[in-house]
């Protein structure tokens, strides 16, 4: 039986050619994750990006860190299975308010949405500071204006919303029927047939799948709950 030598050293992955490499190492360099556009814009040659993307991504899927995409935009991150190894202890200044998570989550699941169609499905007024909060967190962002007198403003989620609660598209959310099972919501007093978003919608049409409400719902619930206890 042939002898193998152990070492401390970390092997990468040998098997790749010069522009596989740089993909690579562009993605390991950037500050936020970078979409397909951005990243042929930086190679030497041009070259099938989508693919070699695809080959890195196998290439990491067994390893302490992996290739993910979220929304079209792509990232080197911890494996998810060793992500308490790197969690960070910190002081916790303010947790979210219970009107900021109620917010966050009509938001959510009905977006685009305007204040005042927030504040009638919550059944009150909110601080203005509410929302404040959740564009400073990145996780809600403007998205025009609706098309009514006044043309208030219409607010949905952000990318960073889907990458902090590990999401790669809001159809990974939840469904109705889930929240209900999981004892987070009174299905009964919910409209199944309105309950969801626009953007979710669009999704669902891609995919071409009949039930359009088939995959949205508890995710975000049960990770705020966790952060409540950490």
């Amino acid at each position: 039986m042939k002898n193998i030598k152990k070492t401390n050293v970390l092997k990468f992955p040998n098997n790749l050619t010069q522009t596989e490499r740089e993909v690579e190492a562009i993605i390991f360099a950037a500050a936020e994750p970078l979409d397909i556009d951005t990243i042929e814009s930086k190679i030497s040659k041009k070259t099938d990006v989508k693919k070699i993307l695809g080959k890195l991504k196998e290439l990491y899927i067994n390893r302490g860190i992996n290739l993910v995409c979220i929304s079209e935009k792509w990232s080197f991150r911890t494996a998810n299975n060793l992500s308490e190894l790197m969690s960070k202890q910190k002081t916790v200044e303010k947790k979210l308010s219970k009107a900021a998570i109620e917010t966050l989550s009509i938001i959510t699941y009905h977006q685009p949405v305007t204040r005042a169609e927030i504040e009638e499905i919550r059944g009150v007024a909110f601080g203005t500071n509410t929302l404040d909060i959740l564009m400073e967190l990145n996780w809600v962002k403007p998205c025009g204006r609706k098309e009514v007198p006044g043309k208030p403003i219409q607010y949905g989620t952000t990318d960073e919303f889907l990458s902090h609660f590990n999401l790669q598209k809001l159809s990974d959310l939840p469904t109705v029927d889930e929240l209900g099972s999981a004892g987070l919501i009174d299905t009964s007093s919910v409209n199944s047939e309105i309950f969801g978003t626009g953007k979710f919608y669009k999704e669902q049409e891609e995919e071409k799948k009949e039930n359009i409400y088939s995959n949205i719902d508890e995710m975000l619930n049960s990770t705020l709950n966790k952060d409540e206890k950490d």
